[in-house]
């Protein structure tokens, strides 16, 4: 059996695992993934997180108020048009909500889901997303009242890693001005907060260099590993996923170009780590939980009882995409629940306002795992507070599994710092 029809049979399983209540009818809910595309090595185990979430909450909490959750999951392929056209079955199923995935297709959604009222919590975490009441005056940037997500966003975050930086350049009292520079695809996701980065650089004191392109598909990227080395960069933003990333993280170790790599929330994660071996030592990247796997916390108890859904002998070891991706179906959850309590109907615009009922919102159950959440009517940063970890991978990879590798120390986390950004006007949707 491949992983997408294991995909589709855990919506199946969330879908039927509750027998309805007489006349309850299932809480219809799409759930948008990428298990085939560019982007599959990290939208894999975020929508397997996701589709347990909704089985586990069939099975243990009777659903959503007496309610199934029929999840409705598709793989589209990272394939925007296919996205548009699935959200038109979607219409007509009438679905309440959707959980998105990827930058392209849910900016092309934004017009679709405010239209319909259809609360959109998606993998994207672009800032063009945030501007719920379509304030900012910025050029392209229009209200997204139905769209959320969970973490911060791809614009705060690398805004946070270049803090991070900044103070890094100077605690090492290195001479002169360190040099930036923004490389991913040409493609909306990686390009998403490049000019929020490339400002805030040159405002830290950074020397912005041009910008270094490579595909969201692994491959040969030994001449972008030369430009760096030739144009002595020394910090560097990653903005494609871990796949292709990895093709980069190796192809530089192997030129022998020494720059911090910084990833995006996308572009590191365990798996990456075992991939690509000691090239991946030392990058420094966005974690959107409070908790990695594993880890002791109050909520890492349901989070393991989530992952027996698709694994009932609780062997698997899940990387941080995995536990985001039950935050991010918990936020929905609770959405849902706050929109049908007193008796009150599930509908997108209930649904909307439920993101808006809790400050500083953590799943109930979640203590410790999910960084808690604010959104308001005009605002959908929803979180502020970036942390960063760091890649430690300390000998070879190639042997043993993942679970295997973090057991015996070869591969961790490390935890580098939280930084807290201001609610800026200025920076709201970009």
């Amino acid at each position: 059996m491949t992983m997408r029809k294991h995909m589709l049979g855990w919506a199946v399983v969330a879908a039927m695992a509750l027998p309805m209540a007489a006349g309850a009818q299932p809480i219809p809910l799409g759930h948008l993934m990428d298990l085939s595309g560019g982007t599959s090595d990290v939208g894999t185990p975020f929508a397997q997180g996701v589709n347990d979430t909704f089985a586990w909450v069939n099975k243990t909490r009777n659903g959503v108020a007496g309610r199934s959750v029929n999840v409705l999951a598709h793989d589209y392929g990272y394939q925007a048009p296919r996205a548009v056209s699935q959200y038109q079955a979607w219409s007509r199923d009438r679905v309440v909500g959707i959980m998105g995935w990827g930058t392209a297709d849910t900016e092309a959604l934004v017009r679709f889901v405010t239209r319909d009222r259809i609360p959109y919590v998606s993998g994207s975490y672009s800032a063009a997303l945030t501007d719920a009441a379509g304030k900012s005056g910025r050029q392209g940037v229009e209200a997204t009242p139905y769209n959320f997500f969970y973490g911060p966003s791809y614009s705060d975050a690398l805004r946070a890693m270049l803090q991070w930086a900044a103070d890094d350049w100077k605690a090492k009292g290195k001479p002169g001005r360190p040099k930036y520079v923004h490389m991913g695809a040409n493609h909306p996701y990686p390009n998403s907060p490049k000019a929020a980065g490339e400002a805030l650089a040159q405002e830290l004191g950074f020397d912005v260099l041009s910008p270094v392109t490579f595909a969201l598909t692994p491959g040969d990227y030994t001449a972008q590993c030369l430009t760096l080395k030739n144009q002595g960069a020394n910090y560097a933003y990653l903005g494609n996923t871990a796949g292709s990333n990895i093709s980069v993280l190796r192809a530089c170790q192997t030129a022998g170009v020494d720059v911090q790599f910084l990833g995006n929330v996308w572009g590191m994660d365990e798996n990456a780590m075992k991939a690509a071996g000691t090239a991946a030592d030392g990058v420094v990247f966005p974690v959107r939980t409070a908790a990695v796997w594993g880890a002791q916390a109050p909520g890492m108890a349901n989070v393991q009882a989530i992952s027996r859904i698709s694994d009932a002998a609780g062997t698997a070891y899940r990387p941080v995409h995995y536990v985001a991706g039950i935050c991010s179906a918990m936020l929905m959850v609770e959405a849902m629940e706050t929109a049908a309590a007193n008796g009150g109907q599930v509908t997108g615009e209930r649904i909307r306002d439920g993101f808006y009922a809790r400050k500083d919102w953590i799943p109930k159950g979640f203590e410790g795992v999910c960084v808690p959440s604010t959104f308001t009517a005009n605002d959908h940063r929803g979180q502020l507070n970036v942390t960063l970890y760091r890649s430690r991978v300390a000998g070879d990879t190639s042997q043993g599994s993942v679970k295997d590798l973090v057991a015996a120390g070869t591969i961790k986390l490390e935890p580098v710092t939280t930084v807290a950004l201001p609610r800026k006007a200025e920076w709201l949707g970009w």
